[in-house]
């Protein structure tokens, strides 16, 4: 969303900044014969910034004449290059802002739209990147360029002692190092979407859809199934040493060298359940008469008189 609003406005922001610049330097030359002497000389200059043709008119102070002169550099490319990005950040933006709020569901269609976003994304983060770095060095070279001292050099009659020189008005240089401030701005904004256009791509979703495991993660794995196995390989003898004393102890009672009162507890204490019947203990028999109550919980035997 902060790409959707910021975006256009500082893209506007920068190559506004930039294309309509005009830098002005003003000079007088006082020579030593007054009557020759020009205080007034303009040298203009602005995007895009080809100052080997801009010139002017400078006394030589002497017979009445005039020499002309020329800057020198040629910032033109870089100049160019750092608007165009500019306008096709501009324009991108405002696309992709319509697209965002009105095509949506097409946008999200077979994972197209956000594939293309996020190509373009990293291409214009390294387009600002390059245009605005080449950018602030030829800035520099600009003013290096038209610095009233280099200009002054120039001029034959400012290098003899019997004339003077002086600077006048200076160029204005805040608004093209507005320009780049918002180059970075611009450079910061991009390369920082780069990573929420790529988490709607399908790249991010399958890398996340199928985790790979750390080397933690492994390790504790196997140390888990290596746990498991011996536990195992545990469970598997003990149940194999019950066999073997639960088929010693059935061979022994069929045999009649176990008692049957030890056979008995042997196989309760084990594991292995078997079905037997409940034991009961009789008591001593009662007889009663046909005709008698029976208050006994126990067998009864009843007896008829002969």
């Amino acid at each position: 969303m902060c790409m959707v609003i910021f975006a256009p406005i500082f893209a506007i922001c920068a190559f506004a900044t930039c294309g309509g610049y005009t830098g002005h330097l003003e000079v007088r030359v006082e020579c030593a014969d007054r009557k020759q002497s020009n205080l007034s000389i303009n040298v203009d200059f602005g995007y895009p910034f080809r100052l080997q043709q801009v010139h002017f008119q400078a006394p030589l102070c002497e017979k009445n004449r005039q020499e002309t002169l020329f800057l020198s550099g040629d910032s033109s490319p870089s100049a160019q290059f750092y608007l165009t990005v500019g306008v096709l950040a501009f324009l991108y933006s405002l696309l992709a802002t319509i697209v965002y709020i009105f095509y949506q569901n097409k946008y999200r269609e077979n994972n197209r739209g956000p594939l293309v976003d996020f190509i373009i994304t990293v291409v214009f983060s390294l387009a600002w990147l390059v245009s605005t770095c080449s950018w602030a060095k030829v800035l520099s070279d600009i003013k290096t360029a038209t610095d009233p001292t280099q200009v002054l050099l120039l001029i034959k009659a400012c290098r003899a002692q019997t004339n003077i020189c002086a600077v006048t008005h200076e160029p204005v240089w805040s608004r093209l190092n507005t320009s780049v401030v918002f180059g970075f701005v611009n450079l910061t904004l991009w390369a920082g979407n780069i990573w929420f256009v790529y988490k709607e791509t399908g790249w991010y979703k399958t890398g996340h859809r199928y985790p790979t495991r750390s080397a933690s993660g492994k390790r504790a794995n196997s140390m888990r199934q290596r746990l498991y196995s011996e536990s195992s390989f545990d469970q598997t003898a003990d149940s194999d040493d019950r066999r073997q004393l639960y088929r010693q102890q059935s061979i022994a009672l069929s045999e009649g060298s176990l008692d049957p009162q030890i056979y008995r507890q042997g196989s309760l204490n084990q594991p292995v359940q078997s079905l037997s019947l409940p034991q009961t203990r009789l008591g001593p028999p009662m007889a009663y008469s046909q005709g008698s109550p029976t208050y006994s919980k126990g067998p009864v035997i009843i007896v008829d008189k002969i």
